[in-house]
C-alpha cells in the first residue's frame, strides 16, 4: 500500500475492520507512542504506561467493528480508551491493596523510609495533580483529556463521545473547575489553567 489517501486511519481502518492486521500494525506504529505518553504522563510509571497501552490496542482490534473515527482519525478513541482502562487498572488495584490490607503485618525491619524520602518530595506536584485529576467523574477526565491534552475542537470532542457540543462546552468548564478546586483545596469557582495542567505533567 502507497502513502496518499490510502494510509490514512480512515482507510487502513476500513481493512483492519476486514481482519487486516498488516493494517492494523501500521495504525500500531502510527500512534503506540501517543498513547504511551498518555499513560505514562498519567500513571507515572514506563512499566504500567506499556500494559495499558498494550490493552489499549488489543481492545481496539478487539472491537474494531465498533471504533469511532473523529475527522478521519482513530486517537481520541484511543485515549478515551487508555483512561477508562487505567480506570479499571486503579480500581483493581485499590481492591488487591485492600486485601493486602487485611493480612498480618510483616516482621518490623530496618527503617528504610529516609532511603526514599528525596525521590518521594521530588515528583510532589505531578503526584498531587495525577490524584486529583483520578478523583474526577470518568466523563470529566475524558474531556479534559480529549479539548485540553490533545486540543480537539468542542466539535471534534463532541464527535469522540458522542454527545452534543454544548455539552463539552459545560462539561469542560465544570471539569477544569473541578480539578482546580480538588488539586489546590482552593476556591471551587476559580478553574485551573490548560497551562498548569501542561507544566504540571498531570496529562
Amino acid at each position: 500500500m502507497s502513502g496518499g489517501s490510502e494510509s490514512t486511519d480512515e482507510a487502513l481502518w476500513l481493512l483492519v475492520v476486514n481482519g487486516d492486521g498488516d493494517a492494523f500494525g501500521r495504525l500500531f506504529d502510527r500512534h503506540r507512542d501517543r498513547v504511551l505518553r498518555h499513560a505514562l504522563s498519567i500513571l507515572g510509571s514506563a512499566h504500567q504506561a506499556e500494559d495499558i497501552t498494550a490493552i489499549v490496542f488489543y481492545e481496539a482490534w478487539r472491537r474494531r467493528e465498533y471504533v469511532r473515527m473523529v475527522n478521519g482519525s482513530i486517537v481520541a478513541w484511543l485515549l478515551v480508551t487508555a483512561n477508562n482502562t487505567i480506570r479499571n487498572h486503579n480500581r483493581q488495584r485499590r481492591r488487591y491493596e485492600a486485601f493486602l490490607d487485611q493480612l498480618p503485618p510483616p516482621a518490623v525491619g530496618a527503617d528504610v523510609a529516609d532511603e526514599f524520602a528525596d525521590s518521594a518530595g521530588r515528583d510532589a506536584e505531578a503526584t498531587a495533580l495525577r490524584a486529583a485529576f483520578w478523583r474526577l467523574k470518568p466523563r470529566d477526565r475524558d474531556v479534559l483529556t480529549l479539548c485540553v491534552v490533545e486540543g480537539l475542537s468542542i466539535r471534534q470532542a463532541a464527535s469522540a463521545l458522542a454527545i452534543a457540543e454544548g455539552t463539552v462546552k459545560s462539561r469542560l468548564h465544570r471539569a477544569k473547575t473541578r480539578l482546580g478546586a480538588l488539586y489546590r483545596g482552593l476556591d471551587p469557582d476559580r478553574p485551573l489553567t490548560d497551562q498548569t495542567l501542561h507544566q504540571g505533567r498531570i496529562l
